[in-house]
């Protein structure tokens, strides 16, 4: 368990919140920029069910080793004020805790549980999940923090980014079936025309990258200054959101095009092969939008507002579980 101590309560009284998930790093940032939007002490707590009880999950049954009571298990000791979660294997263990407060904890989930609406009493999911009911809601691009982020390091990014000249193109990768060694080359050349009109480019690959995909890459790009990152040391993933004048993002990770789109310059979308219908159709809207455009050529760099949900998502979970 990881306790963020935050203000001594909310606005709304918060004193505790629970982030629940089975530790997908994308389900963690989304509620963590959630709970710490919402003020309070927040802590991160993490199930890991065993088989067989991991595949019981749906059916509301939870790993013996991980029930309440049990010292030092994930939903041990007082019911929190509010739970945050996100994951289908997580939604027993918040059921348990609800119970155990006597209805008092109240429960936001992120993305659809997939257990029904009356498991939360407020759902948000991205408006591509296409999610209804009287306790639902959606928007967009997903909830983050980096924007606050984005603007501290725009003034003082890290050496890597720093180093490299400007106008700088930033390329922040995806991962999955669509990147692969032949891929690769193709996004080269792609990267290759694009880079035209930038004196730097610099990637960074996500944990889903194939290594191979960015060695093909690295190898591949003909450009005076290319920074790839080596995955060794800090990832700059967000000096590279602050810096660049434009940006290529994988059209696979909602995430990334949202935490993308919230940093206020061009991004244009890279859509690798087998990209699933409804990414397509969340970028489809970001273009209609124009906050990103098609990668089909020169990609030079073009304004837009920054888009940020969070406030937004927060602002709504508050009116609908803490309004008077």
């Amino acid at each position: 368990m990881e306790r963020d101590p935050g203000p001594a309560a909310s606005a709304a009284g918060l004193t505790n919140i629970w982030v629940l998930s089975d530790g997908k790093i994308g389900d963690e940032i989304q509620c963590l920029a959630v709970a710490r939007a919402l003020g309070g002490g927040v802590e991160k707590r993490v199930v890991a069910p065993r088989a067989p009880w991991v595949w019981m999950s749906a059916l509301g049954v939870i790993d013996p080793r991980e029930r309440r009571g049990v010292p030092q298990g994930p939903i041990s000791g007082t019911p929190p004020d509010l739970i945050v979660a996100s994951g289908r294997r997580v939604v027993p263990y918040a059921q348990a805790v609800k119970k155990a407060s006597g209805g008092r904890t109240r429960l936001v989930y992120l993305k659809d549980p997939r257990a029904g609406r009356n498991t939360a009493d407020v759902i948000w999911a991205p408006a591509h999940d296409r999610l209804s009911g009287a306790n639902a809601f959606s928007t967009l691009t997903s909830p983050h923090d980096l924007s606050a982020r984005i603007a501290a390091r725009r003034a003082a990014p890290g050496a890597a980014v720093a180093a490299l000249a400007k106008p700088m193109l930033g390329v922040v990768l995806g991962g999955g079936g669509g990147y692969g060694a032949e891929e690769a080359a193709a996004f080269a050349a792609r990267l290759n025309t694009a880079g035209a009109d930038y004196a730097a480019i610099a990637a960074t690959p996500s944990r889903r990258t194939p290594a191979a995909f960015t060695e093909a890459l690295r190898e591949r790009l003909r450009h005076p200054q290319v920074y790839v990152w080596d995955g060794k040391s800090d990832n700059p993933y967000v000096d590279i959101l602050a810096r660049s004048d434009a940006l290529i993002v994988g059209a696979d990770s909602h995430n990334m095009i949202s935490e993308a789109v919230a940093a206020g310059v061009g991004v244009y979308a890279y859509r690798p092969p087998g990209l699933a219908k409804k990414l397509a159709w969340f970028v489809d809207q970001l273009e209609t939008q124009g906050a990103m455009r098609p990668l089909n050529g020169p990609a030079p760099p073009f304004a837009h507002a920054p888009m940020d949900a969070t406030p937004e998502i927060v602002a709504e979970i508050r009116k609908r579980l803490f309004a008077a």
